[in-house]
């Protein structure tokens, strides 16, 4: 019995590293895939790299000729030149990523979906909980600070939707905070890839668990009310590129139509 234990722990920890390797190997792929688009793309990316490699390299290089141990200084050089280097990767191709998806429907709600989580920071994302057969959208964010709504759309339109919100969020959040943001490239409005740096500029009004706490309740108002108010066949993210709008939003209101019918 002990025996058979012993083999099956063996197995499971053999299965597990499977998986690991298994994953490792897929992010490492889609690293290497990620990196030859965007230096198809961005000429500057393969030079900026270099750069930081050799440059923090010879930095360390100089620092270490100071007390006799540049050789010992050079790798550790390297080595945070290539961090440096990754790091600016990674950012010149968020950047690409936001200035394609810039003008597109959806892009704020797939944006908000990318909300990245840090220590005490939590972010809850509802894309289109209101929304028109213009694809014009409210999307909600439960955070540290409390309630957030970002429209993104034409304003004329989407200030509406974006009141009927807040004014359905103050009877059943008990007193959060609500705060409006509009994404966009207009002078009052946030361009996508400033949303998380714009949402981070808010107060602190709540602590992590405290977060979890009134997500909840909100999303357990969702499923008394039936879920948002979106409209059929709002896509989720960006729009395609090249995508019919006519299209869809004549397929949006026949289906609204037929459901007030029946």
């Amino acid at each position: 019995m002990a025996d058979s234990t012993k083999q099956a722990s063996k197995e499971a920890k053999k299965q597990e590293r499977a998986a690991k390797r298994a994953r490792r190997k897929q992010t490492r792929s889609q690293l290497w895939q990620a990196f030859n688009l965007q230096r198809k793309q961005d000429k500057a990316l393969i030079p900026i790299m270099l750069a930081s490699i050799i440059g923090v390299g010879a930095l360390f290089f100089l620092i270490g000729m100071l007390f006799n141990g540049q050789w010992f200084m050079l790798p550790l050089g390297l080595a945070l030149g290539f961090m440096l280097a990754m790091y600016l990767f990674t950012r010149r191709l968020e950047t690409s990523m936001y200035d394609k998806a810039e003008d597109t429907p959806g892009a704020a709600g797939w944006a908000l979906e990318n909300l990245k989580n840090s220590v005490g920071i939590v972010w809850h994302t509802k894309t289109a909980v209101a929304a028109n057969t213009h694809m014009d959208a409210v999307h909600r964010v439960i955070g540290n600070p409390g309630i957030v709504l970002v429209g993104e759309g034409e304003r004329h339109r989407v200030k509406p939707m974006m009141a009927q919100q807040k004014k359905r969020l103050n009877r059943i959040s008990g007193g959060v905070p609500i705060y409006e943001m509009y994404a966009g490239k207009a002078e009052d409005e946030v361009p996508l890839k400033n949303l998380q740096r714009e949402l981070l500029k808010l107060p602190r009004n709540y602590k992590k668990d405290e977060v979890y706490a009134i997500a909840s309740k909100i999303e357990a108002m969702d499923s008394v009310a039936g879920g948002s108010s979106a409209a059929p066949g709002l896509p989720k993210g960006p729009l395609p590129k090249g995508a019919k709008m006519t299209g869809m939003n004549r397929r949006a209101r026949r289906h609204a139509e037929r459901k007030q019918k029946g």
